[in-house]
């Protein structure tokens, strides 16, 4: 679990990031989740933005991709989702936690 403080870190730096992904009407598919956890591995916090010709709800989509995705969600704000994941390999983490 992230504290407060870890998580206001994290939001400051995704302020600066733009969309990697859209999540449209096709919502969650296994090819989206899986390019999401390439996207994980590689950069560590990603945006995502969720289209609004996606029936389902941004919560219930950052959520479910958490959870498939081993990573930890920061924050869903309108139609935006913030997902964090420190890379593996200790000598690759670009972010390091207050």
């Amino acid at each position: 679990m992230m504290t407060s403080k870890q998580r206001a870190y994290l939001k400051g730096l995704a302020m600066n990031i733009d969309p990697i992904f859209q999540i449209g009407k096709a919502s969650l598919t296994p090819e989206v989740t899986k390019a999401i956890e390439e996207a994980l591995e590689a950069r560590e916090l990603i945006k995502i933005s969720v289209l609004k010709s996606c029936l389902d709800d941004s919560r219930w989509i950052g959520e479910a991709l958490a959870d498939r995705t081993r990573s930890q969600l920061v924050q869903v704000i309108g139609h935006k989702i913030i997902l964090y994941r420190p890379a593996r390999d200790e000598a690759k983490r670009k972010i390091l936690l207050p």
